[in-house]
């Protein structure tokens, strides 16, 4: 029984490499399907009213836009998250009044997202979207200034009305009306279907020849980031990523006697957030959606531990890491295949371990990681939108 089980599959793997298919292992094609399907409903947000709103989406467009939101005048939300370069800047770190820490993540398929920021210090698009606002760093604003601008201005008044109404609302109220249209101009960026996700259908379905049509580099690399690689333990899902928060081997100092914390830090923020959801600025009655911010807690082990990033058009947003210390794709490759696990300093993080790559092996990753890209996501550039009956 067992010799005619092995035979058995030993026919088929010589069958799919006859047609041009990598033999993938049982578990590997699992793990490959489980990043599908593609593309996925964006989770709803009880916290934003205004989520799903036309109107709302509407204004958001615009004021993503408007750099008169910032202190200076010259900093908009769009200032570092580019259209054209995937909803990045293509900086290591961002720069908005002053530079910043961090490397700008792209805000594509943010919808999907549990917690904001490479530190988790937010639990929603629109608090994050204050978080960039109010930061003297970033865009410096007050609730004077970006309520004062809406108000000023005859077509962003009429919109903001028809989006939330028009009572009157105090300015703290419409800085976060704001932030909440931009939350819901953002979960509208989503990407489309990519090279993998052919591939993933054919191997869903059992159609290998459709399968054979990836490119032969492609399959292998990702039978290494399905199997030995173990990859997918963290760059998990459809949006290949968990979610979650990792110490990954890069070194978190920022200078001499300064480091950046982390989720340590975002945990803080977090807590200390006034427009976090267990603040009066939700709009979900039920509290619900609240509940991973009031359960979250602060430990040792979350210092210099940071967001996993999803890997969809990932080849689109170099430079790579929280803080954009690695130029390329390849790099980050590389990183992976030497990794020094003596940076490794989180107690009780024991999922990596350096892939020993060859270099084929290295460009074969390199292959699959740039097929999880949309071909059309650096050529889409928002237009703006406009709201019927507004000038």
């Amino acid at each position: 029984m067992r010799r005619a089980l092995l035979l058995a599959v030993a026919l088929a793997c010589a069958d799919a490499q006859a047609n041009g298919l990598v033999a993938f292992q049982p578990q590997e094609i699992r793990r490959i399907v489980s990043h599908g399907p593609w593309p996925q409903p964006v989770l709803a947000d009880p916290s934003n009213r205004a989520a799903g709103s036309p109107a709302a989406i509407a204004l958001g467009a615009r004021l993503f836009f408007d750099a008169r939101l910032s202190a200076n005048g010259a900093v908009a939300c769009a200032t570092c998250h580019v259209p054209s370069r995937a909803w990045t800047d293509g900086r290591p770190r961002a720069i908005g009044l002053a530079e910043l820490d961090r490397n700008t993540p792209s805000v594509v398929n943010a919808g999907l997202s549990r917690w904001f920021g490479w530190d988790g210090g937010a639990d929603s698009i629109w608090s994050q979207g204050l978080r960039a606002m109010l930061d003297p760093r970033e865009m410096g604003a007050s609730p004077a200034l970006v309520a004062g601008t809406i108000r000023a201005d005859r077509n962003l008044a009429c919109m903001h009305e028809a989006a939330f109404g028009a009572a009157a609302r105090d300015d703290t109220q419409v800085m976060v009306d704001a932030s909440k249209s931009i939350a819901a101009f953002v979960a509208t960026l989503d990407s489309g279907r990519t090279p993998f996700d052919e591939f993933r259908d054919a191997l869903a379905r059992g159609d290998r020849a459709a399968a054979a049509r990836y490119p032969a580099g492609a399959q292998r690399g990702a039978k290494i980031f399905a199997g030995r690689g173990n990859c997918s333990v963290c760059h998990f899902g459809p949006s290949f990523t968990n979610g979650e928060f990792h110490e990954v081997g890069v070194p978190f100092m920022l200078g001499a006697g300064k480091v950046d914390p982390g989720r340590h830090g975002g945990i803080k923020r977090l807590q200390g957030d006034p427009f976090n959801l267990l603040g009066k600025y939700s709009d979900d009655a039920s509290g619900a959606s609240a509940t991973k911010t009031r359960h979250v807690e602060m430990q040792h082990a979350n210092f210099g531990q940071f967001k996993t990033p999803s890997l969809r058009n990932v080849a689109l947003t170099a430079p790579y890491m929280h803080d954009g210390r690695l130029a390329t794709l390849r790099d980050v490759v590389r990183h992976y295949a030497e990794l020094d696990m003596e940076r490794i300093h989180v107690h009780g993080e024991q999922l990596l371990r350096p892939l020993r790559l060859s270099p084929g092996e290295s460009e074969d990753l390199l292959a699959f990681l740039e097929s999880l890209s949309d071909p059309r996501a650096g050529a889409e550039v928002a237009r703006a939108r406009s709201t019927p009956g507004c000038p």
